[in-house]
């Protein structure tokens, strides 16, 4: 009788038990399809968006070509560039970089700024006014793939960027030009108001081989010990530095600075024309070395700054 009890009671322990999880298993059909994810399976989006992006029909087969030197998805992940953020690019030239960050800014929540000409300087020449107007036109055309890009003053009078705004900012080879002209003080102080404390502050550039820096950079390479210290000196932390752009083939002596690699691919000194031209100079070693070796550097705001 006892065995018979004991059999009884296991029994409905079973049953209760079996009934529990089928009550548990009907909650868990039953929670909303838009629940959200783990953060670990949201990643691959992000890095789905920046391929994306990378790999876009919008970007020219030029630009696309030259992906093989400055490794864009590596340096990228390399900076920290993440989804949502507000992202600042400063002097970007012509777009080779933009096409990818207000592409990638769009597609996951983030805004793109770039600088551009500063519009308030009343010296500023007829063609930097036209050549802005055309820039910003090429982003207004395609607002499905870039969304709403802005852009903020900049250049040699201008006022201080948007205060405690942007969470990235990328400086891409244009260090030599603030040395030329004397603006490295003023233009990293300006990136350092306008980043968020904790903001990235990425920066590629042409690399000198270490030793003493000219401060004019004017073969267009600085050493990295420079970079470095200007950057601390205005107040930034370095993260880390990487080699995802190094070219040990670049000897860094020739003829006419960097410019004589490609893109630029110079034949005769920039004082005889922006297009001047030497077709006898033999250009076969400058095109098998590719583009230049560069530093990439991660530097940051601090996290604790009230600037």
């Amino acid at each position: 009788m006892r065995h018979s009890l004991l059999t009884s009671s296991r029994r409905v322990a079973q049953v209760s038990a079996l009934a529990m999880l089928t009550a548990l298993s009907a909650c868990s059909k039953q929670e909303p399809a838009t629940q959200t994810p783990p953060v670990a399976e949201t990643q691959p989006v992000a890095e789905d968006a920046l391929v994306a992006s990378i790999n876009g029909e919008w970007r020219s087969a030029d630009d696309k070509s030259r992906d093989v030197y400055r490794h864009p998805k590596e340096a990228l992940e390399f900076w920290g560039l993440a989804p949502g953020m507000t992202i600042l690019e400063v002097q970007p030239g012509g777009g080779w970089w933009s096409d990818i960050l207000a592409a990638y800014a769009k597609a996951t929540g983030g805004q793109y700024y770039a600088t551009a000409a500063d519009l308030d300087n009343p010296e500023l020449s007829e063609a930097a006014r036209q050549g802005r107007k055309d820039f910003e036109a090429r982003f207004a055309a395609k607002p499905d793939v870039y969304g709403t890009v802005q852009f903020v003053n900049f250049g040699p009078k201008s006022a201080p960027l948007p205060e405690n705004t942007f969470d990235f900012a990328l400086t891409a080879r244009s260090f030599h030009g603030w040395m030329g002209n004397g603006l490295t003080d003023k233009y990293l102080k300006d990136l350092y108001g306008a980043l968020k404390p904790g903001g990235i502050l990425a920066i590629e550039q042409h690399r000198a081989n270490p030793g003493e820096q000219d401060p004019k950079a004017p073969s267009g390479y600085v050493t990295e010990a420079y970079v470095i210290e200007q950057a601390q000196k205005a107040g930034f932390e370095l993260v880390e530095r990487s080699e995802i752009n190094a070219n040990a083939k670049d000897t860094k002596d020739h003829p006419f600075g960097v410019w004589t690699l490609p893109p630029t691919k110079r034949t005769r000194p920039y004082s005889e024309g922006a297009d001047a031209h030497d077709p006898n100079f033999d250009r076969a070693k400058y095109d098998a070395i590719g583009e230049s070796d560069r530093m990439t550097l991660k530097f940051r705001k601090p996290p604790t700054s009230t600037t």
